[in-house]
């Protein structure tokens, strides 16, 4: 799948199989999740917008269920991470 670079929220890259109505999405974490049964305007809008990662957490996220195909398992990534700093 051809995955298109993006730098919105969290989101680093998109793409979409339209034979298969996957739409895979790359986090900042490294982490690679897909989504099935996403319809060609769902990718559409997602891809063209100018705030993709609101799109992403309204209308994808919240809508279809995520399969993880790479990174980090979800229990090793914490909410609070983001409130600390690393030295």
């Amino acid at each position: 799948m051809e995955m298109k670079r993006i730098n919105s929220g969290k989101l680093r890259a998109i793409g979409y199989d339209a034979s298969h109505r996957i739409l895979q999405v790359q986090l900042d974490d490294g982490s690679t999740l897909q989504y099935s049964g996403v319809g060609e305007e769902s990718w559409r809008r997602l891809s063209a917008s100018g705030a993709a990662w609101s799109f992403y957490r309204d209308n994808i996220e919240e809508e279809f269920a995520a399969k993880r195909v790479s990174g980090k398992p979800a229990a090793a990534v914490s909410c609070l991470d983001d409130l600390f700093v690393k030295l």
